[in-house]
């Protein structure tokens, strides 16, 4: 089901695939997490925190991620977080990042729950340039979450920080080399 629910953002990394070349696209990128599984639930801490926000009941404590050796000729990454349940179907990006060097392979618990040299930040729907956890009102149901690694043929520091995520996609087009997608479940 979780799957079925990405069709409108597994359209939009399609088009950024379309111009890569087909033999990068040989060996799938594979995003894990040990904290929850490919359409499982994501457990409360990993939760959004905002003071100002009374639907974020979490740590904003963001989750650990490792992904395998990208496709040839990768020389960074970008990394996006969007609950296409939130903002009353609009959707909601819960982290944009890019820039993140081509030879890290994980990030620990945490790694991105604030401004960090591990990767450059863009802006979430909330303006911030960091990870922001689920924060869906109550009784709206599971929202899906879904957490796109993307390897691109751009040099790390090729890319201003604070794009939003639709600037970035038009950034990525035609360097996109790869994606990787897990998605997580939250609701109250």
């Amino acid at each position: 089901m979780a799957r079925f629910r990405l069709a409108g953002y597994c359209a939009v990394a399609g088009v950024l695939l379309l111009s890569a070349p087909v033999a990068s696209l040989a060996d799938p990128l594979v995003l894990t997490s040990p904290n929850f599984t490919d359409g499982g639930k994501l457990p409360v801490k990993h939760a959004g925190a905002l003071k100002t926000n009374p639907n974020c009941v979490g740590e904003n404590v963001s989750p650990a991620f490792a992904w395998n050796d990208p496709p040839e000729g990768t020389k960074s990454f970008a990394f996006v977080v969007y609950d296409p349940d939130g903002g009353r179907g609009l959707g909601v990006y819960h982290w944009v990042a890019y820039g993140i060097a081509p030879d890290r392979r994980s990030f620990a618990e945490g790694d991105v729950g604030q401004p960090s040299d591990k990767f450059v930040g863009g802006k979430n729907t909330a303006g911030l340039n960091f990870y922001l956890g689920p924060c869906p009102p109550p009784n709206t149901g599971q929202h899906h979450y879904n957490f796109s690694l993307i390897a691109t043929d751009l040099e790390p520091n090729a890319l201003p920080p604070g794009l939003t995520r639709d600037e970035l996609v038009e950034k990525l087009k035609g360097h996109a080399k790869g994606v990787g997608t897990i998605v997580g479940l939250f609701g109250r």
